[in-house]
């Protein structure tokens, strides 16, 4: 299986046997045996998840922004019809009440088939799924959530919405007065524009935004990003509450804090991305 990195870059996983593959309304959904990384979802042709890496990046996709919040005791999953977000933002014995909204149910009955060990977090009672597209759904809807998490697939398709200023405007009306918004925002290294972009898009409307990045081998060969946004301004990015008996494989206390630690072209990047939009400072 080959997948694009760049024009100039392919990245190549060995296939012991392609498990399922279908077409739904909105794309085409496969399941494949890897030699290197198990079992893995692909999204035409791009891979969602692995079962050998998924951990890391849906802990930082979770935990990093429930542990700043003060009580995260609503939480909206955009995408992620995988389960492993959902599986993890479950683990905060704080949450009350998680809706995921992904907009084709095929992704969700396929993973719960072939993907188990992400997808039974849907049979928690506090779990609400809704079949709907995201971008419309956060119209609808003001003042409901206190975290919401956009675990998306990259630009493309469907999924193009998830990433402009009219969207995440849209979920700082549907965040409550303490609410945290955390997007995935592709590599530093391969999408430099889109990370600027993304970051100036959710600054617009968040006073305090931040990147953070964790390695995610599967979804590129260099660092992936996070984008964070806080309704409040946050002075600091440690995180506000105790980590407790909370049982994770890559997210600690001390990961989190060096996260948002980055490079000096990065830190230049957005710095340059600030000055541009003429906005104040930012976390970065």
């Amino acid at each position: 299986m080959t997948e694009r990195e760049t024009d100039n870059l392919r990245v190549q996983w060995l296939v012991e046997r392609t498990v399922h593959r279908e077409r739904s309304k909105f794309q085409e959904i496969a399941v494949v045996d890897t030699v290197e990384f198990g079992r893995m979802l692909l999204l035409d042709g791009i891979i969602q998840t692995s079962l050998r890496d998924e951990f890391v990046y849906h802990e930082m996709l979770a935990h990093v922004p429930l542990f700043l919040h003060p009580r995260p005791e609503r939480v909206l999953v955009i995408g992620g019809g995988d389960g492993g977000t959902v599986r993890e933002v479950l683990k905060h014995p704080e949450v009350r009440r998680v809706h995921l909204v992904e907009i084709d149910e095929r992704v969700i009955a396929v993973s719960r088939q072939y993907l188990p060990e992400l997808a039974s977090s849907f049979d928690d009672p506090r779990v609400e799924i809704r079949i709907d597209d995201g971008i419309e759904y956060v119209k609808r809807h003001r003042n409901a959530y206190d975290v919401v998490l956009v675990d998306s697939s990259d630009p493309l398709g469907p999924a193009v919405g998830l990433f402009t200023s009219e969207f995440y405007g849209n979920v700082a009306e549907v965040l409550r007065k303490d609410g945290i918004l955390a997007v995935q925002s592709e590599s530093y290294i391969f999408s430099a524009d889109l990370v600027q972009s993304v970051y100036r898009a959710i600054g617009e409307h968040f006073p305090s935004v931040f990147i953070y990045t964790a390695n995610v081998p599967t979804y590129s060969v260099g660092p992936w990003t996070f984008t964070l946004g806080s309704k409040r301004f946050l002075d600091s990015v440690a995180p506000r509450r105790a980590n407790g008996k909370l049982r994770t494989r890559y997210y600690t206390p001390e990961i989190h804090r060096a996260a948002f630690v980055l490079p000096r072209f990065v830190q230049e990047l957005l710095s340059e991305q600030e000055d541009e939009a003429g906005t104040g400072t930012r976390g970065a």
